[in-house]
Protein backbone atom coordinates (compact mmCIF):
# COMPACT_ATOMS: atom_id res chain seq x y z
CA UNK A 1 0.00 0.00 0.00
CA UNK A 2 1.25 3.60 -1.05
CA UNK A 3 1.04 5.92 2.51
CA UNK A 4 0.34 9.20 1.34
CA UNK A 5 3.38 11.75 2.49
CA UNK A 6 2.27 14.14 5.55
CA UNK A 7 1.88 18.12 5.75
CA UNK A 8 5.23 19.99 5.92
CA UNK A 9 3.95 22.47 8.56
CA UNK A 10 7.65 24.12 8.81
CA UNK A 11 10.26 23.42 11.39
CA UNK A 12 8.21 21.24 13.70
CA UNK A 13 8.07 18.91 11.57
CA UNK A 14 11.48 17.48 11.49
CA UNK A 15 12.43 14.98 14.64
CA UNK A 16 15.72 12.98 15.12
CA UNK A 17 15.37 9.49 16.40
CA UNK A 18 16.91 8.77 18.75
CA UNK A 19 18.12 5.49 18.13
CA UNK A 20 19.20 6.29 14.83
CA UNK A 21 19.79 9.52 14.56
CA UNK A 22 17.48 9.55 11.21
CA UNK A 23 15.49 12.53 9.81
CA UNK A 24 11.58 12.02 10.36
CA UNK A 25 10.70 10.93 6.81
CA UNK A 26 7.83 9.89 4.67
CA UNK A 27 8.86 5.63 5.10
CA UNK A 28 9.32 6.85 9.25
CA UNK A 29 6.63 9.05 10.42
CA UNK A 30 6.23 9.54 14.30
CA UNK A 31 3.23 12.55 14.04
CA UNK A 32 0.83 12.27 16.99
CA UNK A 33 -2.97 13.71 16.75
CA UNK A 34 -2.10 16.38 19.41
CA UNK A 35 1.29 17.41 17.76
CA UNK A 36 -0.78 17.85 14.41
CA UNK A 37 -3.31 19.93 16.41
CA UNK A 38 -1.02 22.18 18.24
CA UNK A 39 1.00 22.99 15.61
CA UNK A 40 -2.53 23.77 13.05
CA UNK A 41 -3.74 26.15 16.01
CA UNK A 42 -0.45 27.68 16.46
CA UNK A 43 -0.85 28.46 12.77
CA UNK A 44 -3.82 29.56 12.81
CA UNK A 45 -3.50 31.95 15.15
CA UNK A 46 -0.46 33.10 13.66
CA UNK A 47 -2.88 34.16 10.42
CA UNK A 48 -5.78 35.51 12.69
CA UNK A 49 -3.81 37.88 14.72
CA UNK A 50 -4.52 41.70 13.99
CA UNK A 51 -1.13 43.42 11.91
CA UNK A 52 0.40 45.95 14.32
CA UNK A 53 -0.70 49.67 14.01
CA UNK A 54 1.74 52.55 12.65
CA UNK A 55 1.99 55.25 15.23
CA UNK A 56 -0.57 58.30 14.66
CA UNK A 57 1.12 60.81 12.40
CA UNK A 58 -0.12 64.43 12.64
CA UNK A 59 0.53 67.01 9.70
CA UNK A 60 1.29 70.14 11.61
CA UNK A 61 1.20 73.67 9.24
CA UNK A 62 2.94 75.71 11.97
CA UNK A 63 2.74 79.79 10.89
CA UNK A 64 6.09 79.18 13.60
CA UNK A 65 8.04 76.23 11.77
CA UNK A 66 11.39 78.25 11.57
CA UNK A 67 12.49 75.92 14.50
CA UNK A 68 16.21 77.87 14.17
CA UNK A 69 14.45 80.78 15.28
CA UNK A 70 12.09 78.77 18.11
CA UNK A 71 14.04 76.08 19.49
CA UNK A 72 11.14 75.44 21.82
CA UNK A 73 8.72 74.65 19.56
CA UNK A 74 10.74 72.04 18.05
CA UNK A 75 11.18 70.95 21.99
CA UNK A 76 7.59 70.86 22.78
CA UNK A 77 6.24 68.90 19.78
CA UNK A 78 9.69 65.87 20.69
CA UNK A 79 8.17 66.05 24.20
CA UNK A 80 4.50 65.46 22.78
CA UNK A 81 5.62 62.53 21.26
CA UNK A 82 7.40 61.29 24.24
CA UNK A 83 4.28 61.69 25.97
CA UNK A 84 2.32 60.39 23.35
CA UNK A 85 3.65 58.36 20.97
CA UNK A 86 1.76 60.24 18.39
CA UNK A 87 4.00 62.05 15.79
CA UNK A 88 3.95 65.20 14.17
CA UNK A 89 5.32 66.40 11.31
CA UNK A 90 5.52 70.24 10.87
CA UNK A 91 5.29 71.68 7.23
CA UNK A 92 7.83 74.13 5.82
CA UNK A 93 6.12 77.77 5.10
CA UNK A 94 7.00 80.63 2.97
CA UNK A 95 7.68 83.99 4.55
CA UNK A 96 5.29 87.40 4.52
CA UNK A 97 1.67 86.40 5.56
CA UNK A 98 -0.35 86.41 2.25
CA UNK A 99 1.91 84.16 0.79
CA UNK A 100 1.57 81.95 3.83
CA UNK A 101 -2.47 82.79 3.62
CA UNK A 102 -2.30 81.52 0.01
CA UNK A 103 -0.40 78.41 0.98
CA UNK A 104 -3.03 77.73 4.17
CA UNK A 105 -6.08 77.71 2.10
CA UNK A 106 -4.61 75.18 -1.07
CA UNK A 107 -3.48 72.81 1.59
CA UNK A 108 -7.08 73.11 3.46
CA UNK A 109 -8.75 72.87 0.21
CA UNK A 110 -7.40 69.22 -0.54
CA UNK A 111 -9.58 67.90 2.46
CA UNK A 112 -8.24 65.04 4.61
CA UNK A 113 -5.15 64.98 2.33
CA UNK A 114 -4.19 68.41 3.71
CA UNK A 115 -2.98 69.08 7.65
CA UNK A 116 -4.29 68.19 10.62
CA UNK A 117 -3.44 71.32 13.02
CA UNK A 118 -2.67 74.43 11.85
CA UNK A 119 -0.90 77.28 13.40
CA UNK A 120 -3.02 80.30 12.06
CA UNK A 121 -2.83 84.21 11.92
CA UNK A 122 -4.98 86.26 14.35
CA UNK A 123 -6.48 87.66 10.98
CA UNK A 124 -7.45 84.61 9.35
CA UNK A 125 -10.21 82.73 11.16
CA UNK A 126 -13.03 84.71 9.45
CA UNK A 127 -10.87 83.69 5.97
CA UNK A 128 -10.29 80.40 7.10
CA UNK A 129 -13.53 79.54 8.53
CA UNK A 130 -15.21 77.06 6.50
CA UNK A 131 -12.15 74.92 6.97
CA UNK A 132 -11.98 74.98 10.82
CA UNK A 133 -13.40 72.61 13.37
CA UNK A 134 -15.17 74.73 16.50
CA UNK A 135 -13.08 74.11 19.23
CA UNK A 136 -15.34 75.34 21.95
CA UNK A 137 -16.75 72.23 23.07
CA UNK A 138 -13.16 70.93 23.80
CA UNK A 139 -11.91 73.79 25.77
CA UNK A 140 -14.67 74.74 28.39
CA UNK A 141 -11.85 76.43 30.24
CA UNK A 142 -10.73 79.21 27.58
CA UNK A 143 -11.27 81.73 30.47
CA UNK A 144 -7.70 82.29 31.41
CA UNK A 145 -7.45 83.98 27.65
CA UNK A 146 -7.57 87.51 27.19
CA UNK A 147 -10.66 88.74 25.89
CA UNK A 148 -8.81 90.33 23.06
CA UNK A 149 -7.19 87.72 21.77
CA UNK A 150 -9.85 85.31 21.97
CA UNK A 151 -12.24 87.68 20.10
CA UNK A 152 -10.03 87.67 17.22
CA UNK A 153 -10.21 83.77 16.60
CA UNK A 154 -14.21 83.52 17.56
CA UNK A 155 -16.42 83.83 14.32
CA UNK A 156 -20.12 83.64 15.71
CA UNK A 157 -20.64 81.55 18.46
CA UNK A 158 -17.92 79.45 17.00
CA UNK A 159 -14.34 79.14 18.69
CA UNK A 160 -12.02 78.29 15.34
CA UNK A 161 -8.46 78.42 17.04
CA UNK A 162 -7.14 78.39 20.96
CA UNK A 163 -4.56 81.40 21.18
CA UNK A 164 -0.69 80.09 21.28
CA UNK A 165 0.98 83.22 21.11
CA UNK A 166 -0.08 86.83 21.08
CA UNK A 167 2.51 89.48 19.08
CA UNK A 168 1.96 93.55 19.71
CA UNK A 169 3.73 95.89 17.89
CA UNK A 170 5.93 98.02 19.69
CA UNK A 171 8.73 100.15 19.54
CA UNK A 172 12.34 99.39 20.32
CA UNK A 173 14.52 102.20 21.05
CA UNK A 174 18.62 102.14 21.94
CA UNK A 175 19.04 103.26 25.34
CA UNK A 176 22.59 104.40 25.25
CA UNK A 177 21.39 106.77 22.40
CA UNK A 178 18.87 108.27 24.43
CA UNK A 179 20.88 108.47 27.24
CA UNK A 180 23.86 110.17 24.90
CA UNK A 181 21.08 112.90 23.38
CA UNK A 182 20.03 114.09 27.04
CA UNK A 183 16.30 111.99 26.70
CA UNK A 184 15.42 110.30 29.88
CA UNK A 185 12.53 108.34 28.42
CA UNK A 186 11.06 106.89 25.19
CA UNK A 187 8.78 108.79 22.66
CA UNK A 188 5.05 108.44 24.12
CA UNK A 189 3.55 110.42 21.10
CA UNK A 190 5.05 110.51 17.05
CA UNK A 191 5.98 113.97 17.60
CA UNK A 192 8.04 113.31 20.21
CA UNK A 193 9.64 110.59 17.80
CA UNK A 194 10.50 112.67 15.02
CA UNK A 195 12.32 115.12 17.60
CA UNK A 196 14.13 112.82 18.99
CA UNK A 197 14.80 110.85 15.69
CA UNK A 198 15.99 113.87 13.94
CA UNK A 199 18.14 115.00 16.40
CA UNK A 200 20.27 111.41 16.90
CA UNK A 201 20.56 110.93 13.24
CA UNK A 202 22.28 113.62 13.09
CA UNK A 203 23.96 113.30 15.77
CA UNK A 204 25.63 110.12 14.81
CA UNK A 205 26.23 111.59 11.21
CA UNK A 206 28.25 113.98 12.98
CA UNK A 207 30.14 110.89 14.46
CA UNK A 208 30.57 109.38 11.18
CA UNK A 209 27.86 106.88 10.94
CA UNK A 210 26.93 108.52 7.78
CA UNK A 211 24.27 105.84 6.52
CA UNK A 212 22.47 105.94 10.34
CA UNK A 213 18.86 106.51 10.24
CA UNK A 214 16.57 107.79 13.18
CA UNK A 215 13.25 105.37 12.70
CA UNK A 216 12.94 101.83 10.93
CA UNK A 217 9.69 100.35 9.93
CA UNK A 218 8.34 97.87 7.40
CA UNK A 219 6.79 99.98 4.18
CA UNK A 220 7.10 96.99 1.86
CA UNK A 221 3.36 96.01 0.36
CA UNK A 222 2.86 93.41 3.24
CA UNK A 223 0.83 92.79 6.08
CA UNK A 224 3.31 94.57 8.44
CA UNK A 225 2.27 97.60 6.41
CA UNK A 226 -1.40 97.29 7.48
CA UNK A 227 -0.54 96.51 10.88
CA UNK A 228 1.70 99.93 11.11
CA UNK A 229 -0.92 102.08 8.79
CA UNK A 230 -4.17 101.40 11.66
CA UNK A 231 -1.17 101.99 14.28
CA UNK A 232 -0.98 105.72 12.87
CA UNK A 233 -4.31 106.38 12.23
CA UNK A 234 -5.96 105.06 15.57
CA UNK A 235 -3.63 106.77 17.51
CA UNK A 236 -5.29 110.10 15.92
CA UNK A 237 -8.76 109.35 16.04
CA UNK A 238 -8.90 107.80 12.33
CA UNK A 239 -10.63 104.28 13.32
CA UNK A 240 -10.45 100.57 12.47
CA UNK A 241 -10.80 100.98 8.38
CA UNK A 242 -14.08 99.20 8.88
CA UNK A 243 -15.69 99.14 12.33
CA UNK A 244 -17.48 96.73 14.29
CA UNK A 245 -20.72 98.19 13.07
CA UNK A 246 -20.03 97.64 9.12
CA UNK A 247 -19.18 101.42 8.88
CA UNK A 248 -16.35 102.10 6.41
CA UNK A 249 -14.63 104.61 8.40
CA UNK A 250 -11.08 105.22 6.92
CA UNK A 251 -12.00 108.17 4.84
CA UNK A 252 -11.83 111.14 7.70
CA UNK A 253 -9.17 113.60 8.40
CA UNK A 254 -7.71 112.10 11.31
CA UNK A 255 -6.73 109.02 8.71
CA UNK A 256 -5.49 111.50 6.39
CA UNK A 257 -3.49 113.31 8.84
CA UNK A 258 -1.64 109.97 10.18
CA UNK A 259 -0.90 109.23 6.57
CA UNK A 260 0.67 112.50 5.98
CA UNK A 261 3.29 112.17 8.83
CA UNK A 262 4.59 108.71 7.80
CA UNK A 263 5.27 110.20 3.85
CA UNK A 264 6.93 113.11 5.83
CA UNK A 265 9.49 110.35 7.87
CA UNK A 266 10.33 108.57 3.85
CA UNK A 267 13.95 110.37 3.26
CA UNK A 268 13.97 112.76 6.76
CA UNK A 269 14.31 110.27 9.33
CA UNK A 270 13.40 107.04 7.85
CA UNK A 271 15.61 105.53 4.44
CA UNK A 272 14.09 106.14 1.15
CA UNK A 273 14.55 102.76 0.57
CA UNK A 274 11.79 102.03 3.74
CA UNK A 275 9.25 101.84 1.84
CA UNK A 276 9.88 98.46 0.51
CA UNK A 277 11.15 96.63 3.64
CA UNK A 278 9.81 93.74 5.16
CA UNK A 279 10.27 92.22 8.59
CA UNK A 280 13.61 90.95 8.16
CA UNK A 281 15.23 94.20 6.05
CA UNK A 282 13.41 96.64 9.47
CA UNK A 283 15.02 93.48 11.65
CA UNK A 284 18.54 93.92 9.49
CA UNK A 285 18.78 97.54 9.89
CA UNK A 286 18.01 97.58 13.78
CA UNK A 287 20.76 94.79 14.54
CA UNK A 288 23.49 96.35 12.41
CA UNK A 289 22.67 99.50 14.77
CA UNK A 290 22.10 101.87 11.75
CA UNK A 291 18.92 103.40 13.87
CA UNK A 292 17.94 104.79 16.90
CA UNK A 293 14.14 103.14 16.73
CA UNK A 294 12.64 100.32 15.15
CA UNK A 295 9.00 99.74 14.78
CA UNK A 296 9.00 95.94 16.06
CA UNK A 297 7.01 92.97 17.17
CA UNK A 298 7.34 91.54 21.09
CA UNK A 299 5.71 88.05 21.85
CA UNK A 300 4.44 87.02 25.54
CA UNK A 301 7.19 85.30 25.56
CA UNK A 302 9.47 86.79 23.49
CA UNK A 303 10.92 88.87 26.01
CA UNK A 304 11.94 85.86 27.99
CA UNK A 305 13.55 83.59 25.41
CA UNK A 306 15.74 86.56 24.01
CA UNK A 307 14.44 86.41 19.93
CA UNK A 308 15.25 90.47 19.40
CA UNK A 309 19.17 90.33 20.42
CA UNK A 310 20.68 94.05 20.86
CA UNK A 311 21.84 96.18 18.17
CA UNK A 312 25.80 96.07 17.43
CA UNK A 313 27.49 98.36 19.42
CA UNK A 314 25.46 97.94 22.73
CA UNK A 315 24.43 95.34 24.95
CA UNK A 316 21.21 97.00 25.95
CA UNK A 317 18.15 98.46 24.24
CA UNK A 318 14.29 99.37 25.58
CA UNK A 319 11.30 98.12 24.71
CA UNK A 320 7.97 100.26 24.83
CA UNK A 321 4.44 100.80 23.27
CA UNK A 322 4.32 102.51 20.10
CA UNK A 323 3.85 106.32 20.07
CA UNK A 324 0.24 107.64 19.34
CA UNK A 325 -1.28 111.16 18.83
CA UNK A 326 -3.95 113.30 19.92
CA UNK A 327 -6.20 110.49 20.73
CA UNK A 328 -3.76 108.34 22.55
CA UNK A 329 -1.67 105.16 21.92
CA UNK A 330 -2.81 101.41 21.03
CA UNK A 331 -0.46 98.55 19.36
CA UNK A 332 -1.90 96.42 16.92
CA UNK A 333 -2.48 92.68 18.09
CA UNK A 334 -0.79 89.79 16.14
CA UNK A 335 0.13 86.52 17.00
CA UNK A 336 -1.22 82.98 16.33
CA UNK A 337 -3.69 80.41 17.23
CA UNK A 338 -4.03 76.61 16.96
CA UNK A 339 -6.93 75.48 14.99
CA UNK A 340 -7.67 71.92 13.69
CA UNK A 341 -8.51 70.97 9.68
CA UNK A 342 -12.36 69.85 9.56
CA UNK A 343 -11.62 66.87 7.07
CA UNK A 344 -8.86 65.54 9.69
CA UNK A 345 -9.04 61.73 9.93
CA UNK A 346 -7.19 62.29 13.12
CA UNK A 347 -9.31 64.91 15.30
CA UNK A 348 -8.73 63.70 18.46
CA UNK A 349 -5.07 63.54 18.53
CA UNK A 350 -5.07 66.70 17.31
CA UNK A 351 -6.86 68.33 19.69
CA UNK A 352 -4.46 66.30 22.38
CA UNK A 353 -1.57 68.62 20.61
CA UNK A 354 -3.04 71.82 21.13
CA UNK A 355 -3.89 70.69 24.60
CA UNK A 356 -0.47 69.66 25.19
CA UNK A 357 1.10 72.66 23.96
CA UNK A 358 -1.47 74.89 25.42
CA UNK A 359 -0.46 73.33 28.81
CA UNK A 360 2.85 74.27 28.21
CA UNK A 361 2.06 78.10 27.22
CA UNK A 362 0.45 78.21 30.74
CA UNK A 363 3.43 76.63 32.35
CA UNK A 364 5.73 79.38 31.27
CA UNK A 365 3.38 82.11 31.93
CA UNK A 366 3.29 81.44 35.35
CA UNK A 367 6.90 80.99 35.41
CA UNK A 368 7.54 84.18 33.65
CA UNK A 369 4.89 86.25 36.06
CA UNK A 370 7.61 85.24 38.62
CA UNK A 371 10.81 85.86 37.17
CA UNK A 372 12.44 89.52 36.13
CA UNK A 373 12.55 90.38 32.46
CA UNK A 374 16.54 89.92 31.23
CA UNK A 375 18.62 92.44 32.19
CA UNK A 376 19.86 94.25 29.22
CA UNK A 377 16.22 95.09 28.81
CA UNK A 378 14.74 98.35 29.52
CA UNK A 379 11.04 97.94 29.61
CA UNK A 380 8.42 101.40 29.65
CA UNK A 381 4.84 101.58 29.42
CA UNK A 382 4.57 98.25 27.45
CA UNK A 383 0.57 96.96 25.59
CA UNK A 384 -1.54 95.94 28.64
CA UNK A 385 -1.50 92.34 27.12
CA UNK A 386 1.96 91.68 27.54
CA UNK A 387 0.96 91.46 31.82
CA UNK A 388 4.18 89.60 32.72
CA UNK A 389 6.37 92.53 31.67
CA UNK A 390 4.20 95.70 32.55
CA UNK A 391 5.64 98.45 34.55
CA UNK A 392 5.71 97.92 38.55
CA UNK A 393 3.07 99.21 40.52
CA UNK A 394 3.47 103.26 40.45
CA UNK A 395 5.03 103.69 37.24
CA UNK A 396 4.59 107.70 36.24
CA UNK A 397 3.06 106.29 32.89
CA UNK A 398 -0.01 103.52 31.56
CA UNK A 399 1.32 102.22 28.68
CA UNK A 400 -0.57 101.53 25.12
CA UNK A 401 -3.89 99.87 24.60
CA UNK A 402 -4.22 97.07 21.50
CA UNK A 403 -6.07 97.59 18.49
CA UNK A 404 -7.34 94.80 16.31
CA UNK A 405 -7.55 94.86 12.53
CA UNK A 406 -11.27 94.56 10.95
CA UNK A 407 -10.64 90.96 10.31
CA UNK A 408 -13.31 89.62 11.94
CA UNK A 409 -16.20 91.74 10.29
CA UNK A 410 -14.76 91.88 7.55
CA UNK A 411 -14.58 87.75 7.39
CA UNK A 412 -13.95 85.57 4.56
CA UNK A 413 -13.30 89.38 2.71
CA UNK A 414 -10.49 90.44 4.61
CA UNK A 415 -7.77 89.34 2.23
CA UNK A 416 -9.19 91.66 -0.60
CA UNK A 417 -9.32 94.15 2.18
CA UNK A 418 -6.00 94.34 3.48
CA UNK A 419 -4.29 94.33 -0.36
CA UNK A 420 -6.70 97.50 -0.96
CA UNK A 421 -5.63 99.27 1.91
CA UNK A 422 -1.93 98.58 1.62
CA UNK A 423 -2.03 99.14 -1.83
CA UNK A 424 -3.57 102.46 -1.10
CA UNK A 425 -1.24 103.45 1.83
CA UNK A 426 1.94 102.80 0.04
CA UNK A 427 0.51 104.51 -2.43
CA UNK A 428 0.59 107.70 -0.39
CA UNK A 429 4.19 106.86 1.39
CA UNK A 430 6.39 106.58 -2.20
CA UNK A 431 4.50 110.03 -3.30
CA UNK A 432 2.43 108.40 -5.90
CA UNK A 433 -0.89 109.92 -4.64
CA UNK A 434 -1.99 113.08 -2.04
CA UNK A 435 -3.27 110.81 1.24
CA UNK A 436 -7.16 112.80 0.55
CA UNK A 437 -7.28 111.05 -2.66
CA UNK A 438 -6.00 108.07 -1.19
CA UNK A 439 -8.84 107.46 1.44
CA UNK A 440 -11.34 108.55 -0.73
CA UNK A 441 -10.01 105.99 -3.63
CA UNK A 442 -10.14 103.27 -0.36
CA UNK A 443 -13.23 104.42 0.74
CA UNK A 444 -14.69 103.64 -2.67
CA UNK A 445 -12.59 100.35 -2.91
CA UNK A 446 -13.89 98.95 0.38
CA UNK A 447 -17.73 99.82 -0.29
CA UNK A 448 -17.39 97.79 -3.83
CA UNK A 449 -15.55 94.55 -1.61
CA UNK A 450 -17.90 94.29 0.92
CA UNK A 451 -21.08 95.94 0.35
CA UNK A 452 -20.62 97.76 3.86
CA UNK A 453 -21.87 101.95 4.05
CA UNK A 454 -19.04 104.75 4.40
CA UNK A 455 -19.51 106.80 8.09
CA UNK A 456 -17.51 108.24 10.88
CA UNK A 457 -15.10 105.90 13.23
CA UNK A 458 -16.53 104.92 16.36
CA UNK A 459 -14.92 106.33 19.62
CA UNK A 460 -12.82 104.88 21.61
CA UNK A 461 -13.13 103.91 24.98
Amino acid sequence: MIRPRPMSIGPGAIRRRRSTGRLNSPSNPIWTPGIVMSALLAASLACSRPPQKEPVTLTFLDIEWDMSVRPLAAEDLQAFTRATGIRVKAIPRPDGALNQLALWRELLQKGSAGPDVLGIDVVWSGVLSQYLMDLKPHFPDLSSASPEVLASYTVGDKVLAIPHHAYMGVLLYRTDLLQRYGYREPPRTWTELETMASRIQAGERARGEKDFWGFVWQGAAGEGLTCAGLEWQIGEGGGRIIEDDRTISVNNPQAILAWQRARRWVGSISPPSVVSYAKWDADNAWSAGKTAFLRGWASDDSLITGLTPPPTGTTRYGVTSVPGGSAGRASTLGGNGLAVSRASSHAREAIELIRFLRDRDLERASDSAQSEPPARLELHELPAVLKPFSPPAGSKHVGGGVVTRPSIVAGQLYEDVTKAYIRQVRSVVTGEKQPAAAALALERELVAITGFRPGPPATRD
